[in-house]
């Protein structure tokens, strides 16, 4: 299938055409699925070129989050800005990510209440492709997120010890750690019913799972029942784990905790992503 051909059909307000769909096969292929859903995904990044909204949250946040934490909580928690920053920009990194992945449920649901998704359904393409597609051009957003935060603590004073490849690592893991819990975000857009609905279920999951973390502070000064739960958070060693890799240049036991945690993930909510959206789409 062209890039031409799905284009058309997911913007289309009338049924699919019964020749664009005979000239493709009723169960695609590996390969046929990847070109799919590369598809799908170029159809998200022009319709983020169409409404570059979609970017204010990615270009904003970390700008405005890296300076309101760094010159409130600075002096109080470490004394100054610049000590402050190795243990806060870790945690803004995965805070913007998080913040930046809530948005694939919010646009999903968009798109299926418009009734584009109606469309995709008619194709004999893969049932992941209208899923997958648009959370690979996520990808960008995260890695915009990502790479902002580091450069405003770059330009605070923060001086990675983990150096480029430690960065590099860290950028790599936040990103990863953001795509995989979009699932899970997802999940939430094809069960809920309405944008508005997803987005204030998901800051009730995403805020507790943020700041009950050791993002912003030291876990030894929490009382201990907090702490306790702040350590069982998975938030806390996804946070831990590129704290090891951009603070020290570390592949840790945390790097390896994180990435577990991701692909358990995946392999919960993205069967039950697949599978509520035949239901509903």
């Amino acid at each position: 299938m062209t890039t031409e051909t799905i284009e058309k059909l997911g913007t289309a307000h009338a049924a699919p055409p019964a020749s664009a769909i005979s000239n493709v096969q009723a169960h695609p292929s590996l390969r046929q699925t990847v070109q799919q859903s590369l598809t799908l995904a170029w159809r998200a990044v022009k319709k983020m070129q169409r409404t570059p909204e979609q970017f204010f949250d990615v270009l904003i946040e970390p700008v405005l989050f890296t300076l309101m934490f760094a010159y409130i909580f600075g002096g109080a928690i470490s004394g100054n800005v610049e000590a402050y920053l190795p243990l806060m920009v870790p945690g803004l990194l995965a805070m913007t990510t998080l913040t930046a992945c809530m948005a694939t449920g919010v646009q999903l649901r968009e798109d299926m209440d418009t009734g584009v998704f109606n469309r995709f359904r008619a194709l004999p393409i893969a049932r992941v492709v209208p899923l997958v597609g648009p959370m690979i051009a996520d990808l960008l957003r995260y890695t915009v997120a990502a790479g902002l935060t580091v450069l405003m603590g770059l330009l605070l004073g923060y001086r990675p010890g983990g150096g480029t490849l430690g960065v590099m690592g860290a950028l790599a893991l936040t990103v990863v750690t953001g795509w995989s819990l979009s699932w899970a975000f997802t999940f939430i857009g094809t069960v809920a019913r309405s944008a508005q609905s997803v987005q204030g279920g998901s800051m009730m999951l995403l805020f507790p799972l943020t700041f009950l973390s050791n993002a912003f502070v030291p876990v030894e000064t929490l009382p201990n029942w907090l702490a306790q739960f702040v350590r069982f958070n998975p938030v806390s060693h996804v946070i831990s784990a590129i704290r090891d890799l951009a603070n020290d240049g570390q592949i840790t036991s945390e790097v390896g905790w994180a990435l577990l945690g991701c692909a358990v993930v995946i392999a919960i909510f993205g069967p039950l992503s697949v599978r509520r959206y035949q239901k509903v789409a």
